[in-house]
């Protein structure tokens, strides 16, 4: 049961599922294209399994898991950036993807030329942008590197530039997938007041492998495990569950065999 003080689902979820298409050739891939009606040419390589969520509208869930788990394919799929190969799937409310913005940003272009467009595909009219942009620099911190090409930028700078946009974007759901991994300990600080702050009345999905900053943020935990929700409920419920099983059971290379089942 959420602990959130609203009954409105903001995230719904039923039988969720997601496969990649899987090429031993590269003819094969072609041949799909024209020949699929007919018969598979690929294995399917099922990352998310069976996956029934909801979250609630004041809801800061955190989400765990071993690396290839599913737990980044199913932010992409809530975020819209990829669709689900079967099953529901219901979003209400603007989101802010931290995970997304970063990955689609135009390396040729200046971080000045990126925070329009980034601004624009979030939803907000370009007389927004121009007006939250100076708050948008201040609190990327990047100085002058802002009128440079972002792709003379550091993984850590591309992150506080990412995240900046989002912070501006009055977004209803917040979505952080190890974005503070690669920032620096004083800009981590920051992100972490202002997600403390945006928790007082939006809703946070976290993805991260500090457990420490699961327990603190979140109302909630969900373990991935190959695909599927293996525990969800109070955070360190979870996190014990979790730390437990990392240490006693072994880390099975299997699991990223489309042949597993």
């Amino acid at each position: 049961m959420s602990s959130s003080t609203s009954s409105e689902v903001v995230v719904r979820a039923r039988h969720l599922g997601k496969a990649y298409q899987l090429y031993a050739r590269r003819s094969d891939w072609l041949k799909q294209v024209m020949l699929g009606w007919w018969k598979s040419y690929f294995k399917p390589f099922w990352v998310l399994r069976d996956i029934d969520l909801d979250v609630y509208r004041g809801d800061s869930i955190g989400i765990l898991g071993r690396n290839g788990c599913g737990k980044s394919t199913l932010l992409q799929v809530i975020c819209g950036m990829t669709l689900p190969t079967n099953g529901e799937l219901r979003v209400t409310g603007r989101i802010a993807p931290v995970l997304a913005l970063g990955a689609t940003f135009d390396t040729e272009l200046s971080g000045r030329e990126n925070i329009m467009i980034g601004g624009a595909v979030l939803g907000l009219k370009r007389a927004e942008v121009l007006r939250k942009f100076d708050s948008i620099c201040e609190f990327a911190g990047i100085g002058d590197y802002m009128e440079q090409p972002v792709k003379h930028y550091s993984m850590g700078m591309k992150t506080r530039l990412a995240f900046a946009i989002c912070a501006h974007v009055d977004a209803e759901i917040l979505v952080v997938d190890e974005a503070l991994a690669v920032g620096d300990a004083a800009f981590q600080r920051k992100c972490l007041d202002w997600i403390d702050d945006f928790r007082k009345s939006g809703t946070l999905l976290f993805v991260s492998h500090s457990t420490s900053e699961v327990r603190r943020l979140c109302n909630r935990a969900i373990w991935i495990e190959e695909g599927r929700i293996r525990a969800e409920g109070d955070p360190s419920t979870v996190i014990r569950a979790y730390h437990r099983a990392m240490a006693m059971e072994k880390d099975d290379i299997h699991r990223f065999s489309s042949a597993a089942e």
